[in-house]
């Protein structure tokens, strides 16, 4: 066999999958990428979905993401950031403030003239320690339902349930006392 028999290295570099093709004719390195972005998506619509839990719906939890990622926006910034009808983005930020998911303030400017409001979210722990305190009182009416409806003259009600959220350690603990 001569030297020149030798059969030669291929020029493309097939260990990373882009030069092979599957039978539909995309790369391995294609096929990849559109999983890792359907995944994203999941992960993200599942977030989305559990923040629509806690914030009533999911043009709030939107909302709540986009001011997380882009503190001290404008609610013209939300709307064109999120896609929403301002309006919409207006009346959902005039309740999450009242609420006090998000704080606001003037926006300063060297001009004269109107000075919209810039909007922060809360940090993520304290919209979950929220949502267990009212989770918390929920539970202990319900655990406290016979006593309301006897109409006892005690008013010291047991508090059965305690629900506690640590920002460094197991998210949220759910305890139910002796009584």
């Amino acid at each position: 066999m001569a030297a020149d028999d030798t059969q030669e290295s291929p020029t493309e570099d097939t260990d990373s999958g882009e030069g092979t093709r599957g039978d539909d004719g995309r790369t391995a390195r294609e096929r990849l990428e559109e999983t890792a972005d359907h995944a994203v998506e999941e992960f993200d619509q599942s977030v989305v979905d559990l923040l629509a839990w806690l914030l009533d719906t999911e043009t709030r939890a939107r909302i709540y993401i986009y001011l997380r990622a882009n503190p001290q926006s404008t609610s013209e910034e939300v709307a064109d950031g999120t896609g929403l009808y301002p309006s919409t983005v207006r009346e959902a930020l005039a309740e999450l403030h009242d609420e006090e998911v998000v704080s606001r303030q003037k926006r300063e400017s060297a001009g004269a003239g109107n000075n919209p409001y810039e909007y922060e979210a809360i940090a993520p722990s304290d919209l979950v320690r929220g949502a267990a305190e009212q989770v918390q009182q929920q539970l202990n009416t319900v655990f406290n339902l016979d006593q309301q409806l006897a109409d006892e003259a005690d008013d010291e009600r047991a508090e059965p349930v305690t629900i506690t959220v640590h920002g460094d350690e197991p998210p949220v603990s759910v305890s139910e006392s002796d009584d």
